[in-house]
């Protein structure tokens, strides 16, 4: 017997909609979740909520789950916590993170959900597909205990690498955000803040993650000779202007990409998708990540926020969305 669900949808660039859609029933190694929080994170989220995804990325910037093509109509999303209602027993009744956009209900394989430890709440869990990004950052990185360390940007991604470097001994971390109310969160993750001008130089590592020029060009002013750039941020269809003079080549600056849709090459041969992930889940288990989550809204209201949260109107980290035991 089928059922409904309802579904957010970007049914043009900036205009979203909630839809039915029809939910079959779970087949053999499937399971039906029910949701109980998603997350909207705002950089990506947003930037295709404005129809800012270039066509040239139309393939690799799909959601596992995704439906529809960009820029619109397409059902985007990939923070999702639930509980398991049917599917295999060891599953039933679990609570689950999976990679799915913002549905009430939704099937998929039961390969696809991972269980959140029982240390970790459900709804700080929706974090999961963000503090995966920060580890896989981290990979790539490799900081070193005592190291000086910058990272710019203080949004989703950017707290999250800070959450997690402010765990490292002996580092001299700062988070650096134009924003000074990002102060109170660096504050509650254990971490220094800094304004951009007052921002602490000669680091060995900056982690860029402002998806704006002046950012990137602050990351290279604040390194050490020979110093090194992980870029995190995605520009979509703009482009940056870099000053690679000066004294970029003189004083042998690097500057290299860091991407979560692949397993970083440093762990590659020894970690899989599924251990990253259930790695950042063991990771929420500290509570000070809850800082991140900076609001919360019915499902409902998806269609009335997120235009708020693509235009600023709503400063969010990571903003939460409550579902209701409703079909």
């Amino acid at each position: 017997m089928n059922r409904a669900a309802r579904a957010f949808w970007l049914s043009s660039p900036g205009e979203g909609e909630i839809r039915e859609t029809p939910l079959a029933e779970p087949g053999d190694g499937e399971v039906l979740v029910r949701s109980l929080y998603s997350g909207v994170s705002r950089g990506t989220e947003t930037l295709v909520f404005r129809g800012g995804v270039p066509e040239s990325q139309h393939a690799a910037m799909r959601a596992p789950f995704q439906e529809g093509e960009f820029p619109a109509p397409v059902k985007y999303g990939y923070l999702n916590v639930g509980v398991v209602e049917a599917g295999p027993t060891a599953l039933v009744g679990r609570t689950v993170f999976c990679l799915y956009p913002h549905q009430t209900r939704y099937v998929v394989p039961a390969s696809a959900v991972t269980v959140v430890p029982d240390t970790v709440p459900a709804a700080r869990a929706v974090l999961a597909g963000t503090v995966e990004t920060a580890v896989n950052a981290l990979w790539d990185a490799a900081p070193l205990v005592g190291d000086r360390i910058a990272v710019v940007g203080g949004g989703m991604v950017g707290c999250s690498v800070a959450a997690l470097l402010a765990r490292f001994p002996g580092v001299r971390l700062q988070l650096v955000d134009a924003d000074p109310r990002r102060a109170e969160v660096a504050e509650a993750l254990g971490a220094g803040f800094a304004t951009p001008e007052d921002a602490l130089g000669e680091c060995d590592l900056v982690v860029h993650a402002s998806a704006t020029e002046q950012g990137l060009n602050r990351s290279l002013e604040l390194l050490r000779a020979e110093g090194t750039v992980v870029e995190l941020s995605w520009y979509g269809d703009r482009r940056v202007a870099l000053p690679l003079g000066e004294a970029f080549h003189s004083r042998r600056l690097a500057i290299r990409s860091s991407q979560v849709g692949t397993v970083s090459p440093a762990r590659r041969a020894s970690r899989s998708y599924a251990d990253r992930l259930a790695l950042a889940l063991d990771l929420l288990a500290d509570p000070a990540l809850d800082a991140l989550v900076t609001g919360e809204s019915a499902f409902e209201e998806l269609p009335e926020v997120m235009p708020k949260l693509a235009s600023g109107e709503i400063p969010a980290l990571c903003h939460r969305v409550r579902y209701t035991d409703t079909p």
